[in-house]
């Protein structure tokens, strides 16, 4: 019987090796994503904008940084999404924190162009979240404060993380020029696309 809006497919339980595979091959799109960013000195928006801040302004790079920067939100990612969200999610954090320190080893980028690196690595970044998504795992960071702050009535989910991109892209326009800001705006816009029009509710059959 095909699927129909009566009749959708029913819920079908990832396989632990196909989570091992997802979160394998979206950490490593993230990281290489993240690469080109910290190579071109581009931003975006959250921890991993934050990350390449303190990795462009100080002589900290962006892995350890990143890795210590979403300590905090693991107690939140257990009190809102639970331990297997959790655990999954701090391995991709792990990963890409290893990761973004070994592929410049791997990888010669004694060329890159920032408007290629802009839109290819947020392409690559969208990709990954939505591979990591669709496995129950995630990035940690705003996000979850973001829900959290919502569902405590503090504020809503999508203008705490508005600000926070807004911040991240003032504190930018200090550091980098104009051009790069810009770049970056332009690279934010893809990489949302990507995941709007890759990750929504209903399409994806999978669960973890």
């Amino acid at each position: 019987m095909a699927d129909t809006a009566d009749n959708p497919a029913p819920l079908q339980q990832h396989k632990w090796y196909e989570d091992v595979q997802a979160i394998l091959l979206g950490t490593l799109l993230l990281s290489f994503g993240v690469t080109l960013y910290s190579e071109a000195m581009l931003i975006t928006g959250g921890v991993a904008g934050t990350s390449l801040l303190v990795e462009f302004g100080t002589p900290l790079s962006f892995g350890p940084v990143f890795f210590v920067l979403n300590l905090p939100f693991y107690i939140l990612s257990i009190m809102r999404m639970g331990w297997g969200f959790t655990l999954r999610t701090f391995a991709c954090i792990a990963l890409i924190s290893a990761l973004t320190r070994l592929i410049p080893l791997w990888a010669d980028f004694s060329f890159l162009a920032p408007s290629f690196a802009a839109v290819m690595g947020a392409a690559m970044m969208g990709v990954g979240l939505v591979v990591l998504l669709r496995h129950r795992a995630g990035i940690g960071g705003v996000t979850i404060l973001s829900q959290f702050l919502q569902d405590k009535g503090v504020m809503r989910a999508g203008l705490f993380q508005l600000i926070v991109d807004l911040t991240i892209l003032i504190v930018a326009l200090f550091m980098l020029p104009l051009k790069l800001v810009a770049l970056s705006i332009i690279g934010a816009f893809v990489l949302n696309l990507t995941v709007a029009i890759n990750h929504k509710p209903g399409r994806y059959r999978g669960m973890s």
